[in-house]
Formats: structure tokens, C-alpha cells, sequence
């Protein structure tokens, strides 16, 4: 993971009203080991959490001047401390403002990863530990607290750079708290939400239960095709990246790599050609399935409390809007 350029500043502020006081450093951070195993390990960290917003850039403004100061450092005009510093004062003017929020050391980090750019951006706070010296002493040790990562964004130059139509090329933690906590720190990057990854990611898992019941799948070859759909997205959340439609539909059926594909375009879901994984909405995503004396029942745990109510008194399933081939049948029945 080659970094470009990578700072740190550090923004005093406490939860008593108090100003916040700008400590903002002069230069880059030169390259080493620790840089390295720090950015690595925010990367994971920032992967790993979940609730995360996608979104892109307002148009540049005096309300959202980020995207003009970012555009600037990268056509040559301002270096990548000038651009880190007036963007830190900004941010610091906006947590003057919000009562909601804290300080902080924050992180500035331009990286490619493969052929992409991304700038990192993220609020870093440090928590307190022990540590064993070389002479066996056992003595306090204050250490920079990634998992404990709240507040932090990243953005894909390259796909902003090249992709005007895209409107998910920024991502950010959108806070446990309520949007209320994490609103300044959206206004700063000067974000508007254009994907909803857990409303694309419900849409896709709703196309896929539709594309296994238009197939009339064996069971076991539908739970196979769970299963990959499952690996692939939390693959892709894992890596930060969002799943392809095309390349997801190649690996659910590699003899017909068009299949699934196919069948969403045909019925106009809506969906993007690429989705942010939604990880909390995967995790929901499994199969319940039985078999006994000539009853075989199959169906996706999302569907409880919607179309399947489940008495568990009664030992008995109420199962709303049936297939049409299965109601067909029934009809026939006679």
C-alpha cells in the first residue's frame, strides 16, 4: 500500500463549551514501518465497521469548500500540508460549533491501494494501557485506539476523478449515536448521501430470492448459491470495496455467468452496478430449511415478520403470498 503523503494535527477540544486550541503540524510525516502498520491497521478498523454511508461531493461552495482545496492539491496548486492545515482549521471551526463533539488527532492520508487513490481521513483518540520494558518493568503506555474509530472517511480520487456520474465514491462512519454526532464532521468533508447501502444491499437479497424462485433451484444448489452471495459481499465489505453485479452473477452460476445478472436488469430493480455491502443486513441474510414426512421448507431469515409469521406455542408457520408456480399447483390440485 504505497502512501503518497501522510499528517497528523492535533484539535484540543473538551466537553465543556471551552475553545477548541489547533496544535497543527508543519510538515509530512516521513515514511516508515509505523506509518505503515498504523494506516494498515485504520484500514481494517474503518472495513470493519458497520452503518457506514456512502455518498459524494456537494458542489464546492463557502459552505462546502473541502472538494475546491482537495481539487487544488492534486492539480499541483497547493502541497499536501497547505491543503491538510486549511482543512483542519475548517474542521476545527466546525467542532467550535458543534457541542456534540470532542477533539482529537486528525489523520490525513493520500494512499494507493492496486491502481486507486484514496485520501483517509479520520479522528483518532488514544487510550490508556500498560506495557512490559526491556528491563521487565511493568509501566504505563498510551496508544493510538483504532478500534474505538467513530468518526473518519475515505475517499476514492481516482473513481471522483473519472467517474462523474458516480454517487458513492465517499464513504463514512455514520456514528452509533444518531446522525446528529457525526453531522459536522459530514458537513466538513461536505458529503450528501447518494447510496443507501443497506436499503441496495435489502434490494439485491430480495432479487436473488426472487432469481431462485423463478429458477426452482434444488435446495442445495440454492443454498450454495446463498452461500456465495454471502462470501463475496462480506469479501468485498472486508476490503472496503462494494460487490459488482456482474462479477457477483459470474460467481453464482459459472455455466451461465449471465444468469442473475440478467434477471435484474430485466426486472428493473433499480439496482446500481455497484453496491456497498451492507454488513449488518448480511448477517441477517441465512437460510431456515426442514424436511420431514413428505414437507420440505425452505426460506431466507429475512423474510420472518414479514412474509412468514412463526407461532412458537403453536408450532406452526402463516406463510403470505405464496409462489405463483405453488398456487398454480394447488389450484390444480383437483
Amino acid at each position: 500500500m504505497p502512501i503518497r503523503h501522510c499528517i497528523v494535527h492535533l484539535i484540543d477540544k473538551k466537553p465543556d463549551g471551552t475553545p477548541a486550541v489547533l496544535h497543527a503540524r508543519d510538515s509530512e510525516l516521513a515514511e516508515s514501518s509505523a506509518i505503515e502498520y498504523m494506516l494498515a491497521d485504520l484500514n481494517e478498523s474503518y472495513n470493519a465497521k458497520q452503518g457506514k454511508a456512502w455518498g459524494f461531493f456537494h458542489a464546492e461552495s463557502g459552505a462546502h469548500p473541502f472538494s475546491g482545496w482537495l481539487k487544488e492539491y492534486l492539480d499541483g496548486g497547493k502541497d499536501f500540508t497547505a491543503f491538510s492545515r486549511v482543512a483542519v482549521e475548517h474542521l476545527q471551526k466546525l467542532m467550535e460549533e458543534s457541542n456534540l463533539s470532542v477533539g482529537g488527532h486528525v489523520l490525513f492520508a493520500h494512499y494507493q491501494q492496486g491502481m486507486t487513490d484514496y485520501l483517509a481521513i479520520a479522528l483518532l483518540h488514544h487510550s490508556e494501557g500498560v506495557a512490559v520494558t526491556d528491563q521487565l518493568d511493568v509501566t504505563p503506555s498510551r496508544h493510538l485506539d483504532l478500534g474505538q474509530l467513530h468518526l473518519a472517511a475515505r475517499i476514492n480520487i481516482s473513481e471522483w476523478q473519472n467517474n462523474k456520474q458516480s454517487k458513492q465514491y465517499i464513504s463514512f462512519i455514520k456514528g452509533k449515536n444518531g446522525k446528529k454526532v457525526s453531522e459536522y464532521f459530514r458537513d466538513f468533508i461536505g458529503c450528501q448521501e447518494g447510496v443507501d447501502g443497506p436499503g441496495e444491499t435489502r434490494t439485491l437479497l430480495k432479487a436473488f430470492s426472487d432469481f431462485v424462485e423463478s429458477e426452482d433451484l434444488p435446495e442445495e444448489s440454492a443454498r450454495e448459491k446463498t452461500k456465495t452471495l454471502v462470501d463475496y459481499a462480506s469479501s468485498q465489505a472486508k476490503m472496503g470495496e462494494p460487490m459488482g453485479l456482474e462479477e457477483l452473477s459470474e460467481l453464482i452460476d459459472e455455466e451461465r455467468p449471465k444468469a442473475f445478472y440478467d434477471h435484474i436488469r430485466n426486472k428493473d430493480y433499480g439496482l446500481s452496478p455497484e453496491i456497498p455491502a451492507d454488513k449488518r443486513t448480511l448477517n441477517q441474510f441465512r437460510r431456515f430449511t426442514g424436511r420431514a414426512e413428505g414437507l420440505s421448507i425452505s426460506f431466507e431469515a429475512h423474510l420472518l415478520g414479514s412474509k412468514i409469521e412463526y407461532d412458537e406455542e403453536a408450532g406452526t408457520l402463516i406463510i403470505k403470498g405464496l409462489p405463483t408456480q405453488l398456487t398454480d399447483q394447488l389450484k390444480r390440485r383437483n
